[in-house]
């Protein structure tokens, strides 16, 4: 009897993670190949997209190559919103431009802040214009490769790039388009053209859909001989929209919190909810709209610390911060290293660590970490739900909580419980079981992937006073934050 399977394919920031999933949910194998992006002066954070392409190259074979099954659907996502420039030929002009963390079109956001009005930004397109705005990004490009724009440009982001060179479309999904601020209308759920030609004139457009929907079908590829051709391919989307999906968290006044580089928030609405410091969205789903927030660095301060100190391993670490009460004994630390996306909107802040003294070891300071990461997890939850977003539960993803000490912590700060899904595989399962949904397989999630845990909260009054400090220690320290960003590279 002839197997099937569901391939899920996520570019992420540090990894590319492909993903073959049975028909019940299982999942049948994985790989993972891993990258790097390029850091460079002003503010730069970039990748070749070629990559992306590779990567696709290289796992979808490895997978088939050592399963016996026939895949049936194929679903894509990647780190975003990126902009990625090509010529009308798809031929690259220049690496992609990442996400938040990428601050090259600061000059463009102040540019065109200041032409249209950040008020009437955010009231027209829910999202003011911040490092996370894929508009001013576009026009850093065309400011730079006018050649290129006046002949016709295109651009793309790590899902729809592969997408085009497996079916020969030019798509997008709506959830990514809505990063695009502000080229896309929130109101009508298409791209904005008079927008689109005041900022980058020349662009050729994709095609919308939403992320669950199938938008062509394979091809057959000569570089990859493995892909048959008829097989459907969704829209796709941003990689913790994937991975919201791929536990079940697209219900409204639900927050979904993703553990990875950066870790993510996600609150769902029925309605169009805005605020000055966060992202507003549209859903994965017609019919849901989001505010979205994100963090500059999460697992990348855990990375960080693991380079610095010299302990390969992570279980050696949350060993060792296990040991520690719950405020670290006194140390607290704001996570800003890379700057910070929100609630601060600072790209200039940088981290702080206060209170140490020669009692602390490692596990203290690997705990506030991870305690800097939760305190900035309640800071913007307090700003979604004094917008007007309603948090009545919480589901959790992500290389964070394959241990239970980050999301208890998490929990703990917060006050509130999450829940954990059997599988924690990411957004390229996501992926999966959104194609096996729009093919009509599976339903609900919950037949895939149901609650396996949930973390209830701990009542800690110290974590109460830590988040006071917290929130004082930003304000007291930022001009020497920003004084101090100017002597680093």
């Amino acid at each position: 009897m002839e197997t099937f399977a569901y391939f899920g394919l996520d570019v992420g920031t540090s990894s590319t993670k492909a993903v073959l999933v049975a028909p019940d949910g299982t999942v049948i194998d994985s790989q993972v190949q891993e990258h790097s992006v390029t850091r460079g002066d002003h503010g730069l954070v970039e990748m070749d997209m070629r990559i992306w392409w590779d990567e696709f190259k290289t796992l979808y074979p490895a997978l088939l190559n050592r399963n016996d099954v026939r895949v049936k659907g194929i679903g894509i996502s990647g780190m975003g919103p990126c902009i990625a420039v090509t010529d009308t030929n798809d031929e690259p002009v220049a690496p992609a431009a990442l996400y938040g963390v990428d601050q090259r079109a600061r000059e463009e956001i102040d540019e065109l802040a200041d032409a249209f009005g950040q008020d009437f930004l955010l009231e027209r397109y829910d999202s003011q214009l911040t490092t996370q705005a894929g508009g001013p990004k576009l026009r850093w490009f065309a400011k730079r490769y006018p050649q290129v724009f006046a002949s016709g440009a295109r651009f793309y982001m790590p899902a729809s790039w592969i997408i085009k060179h497996i079916t020969g479309e030019y798509v997008l999904d709506r959830h990514s388009a809505s990063q695009c601020t502000p080229l896309y209308s929130p109101e009508t759920r298409e791209w904005n053209a008079d927008m689109v030609q005041k900022i980058a004139p020349g662009t050729e457009l994709p095609r919308l859909g939403w992320s669950h929907e199938i938008c062509g079908e394979t091809v057959e590829v000569a570089e990859v001989p493995e892909l048959a051709s008829g097989i459907p391919v969704i829209f796709g989307t941003v990689d913790a929209w994937a991975e919201q999906e791929s536990v079940g968290a697209i219900k409204n006044n639900q927050l979904f919190l993703m553990y990875g580089t950066t870790l993510f928030l996600v609150a769902n609405s029925p309605q169009r909810v805005r605020h000055a410091s966060m992202w507003g969205t549209t859903g994965t789903r017609e019919g849901t709209f989001n505010m979205a927030g994100g963090l500059a660095t999460s697992g990348a301060l855990t990375n960080w610390f693991r380079e610095i100190s010299g302990e390969r391993d992570y279980a050696k670490l949350v060993e060792a911060a296990q040991g520690v009460p719950a405020g670290s004994e006194g140390l607290l630390t704001l996570p800003y290293f890379a700057g910070e996306r929100t609630p601060l909107q600072d790209p200039d802040a940088r981290g702080v660590m206060i209170g140490l003294s020669l009692h602390h070891g490692r596990g203290h300071m690997y705990r506030s970490l991870l305690e800097a990461t939760a305190f900035a997890v309640r800071h913007n939850i307090q700003i979604m739900e004094d917008a007007g977003a309603s948090i009545e539960s919480i589901s959790a993803a992500g290389g964070g909580v394959t241990s239970d000490l980050w999301p208890q912590i998490v929990s703990d700060v917060t006050g509130r419980a999450q829940e954990l899904r059997r599988e924690s595989v990411g957004a390229s399962y996501g992926d999966a079981f959104m194609v096996a949904q729009a093919l009509g397989d599976v339903e609900s999630l919950d037949q895939w992937n149901p609650v396996a845990k949930v973390i209830e909260p701990q009542d800690l009054p110290v974590y109460d006073d830590l988040y006071a400090s917290y929130r004082t220690l930003y304000t007291a320290t930022a001009d020497i934050q920003h004084r101090l960003r100017t002597l680093q590279r």
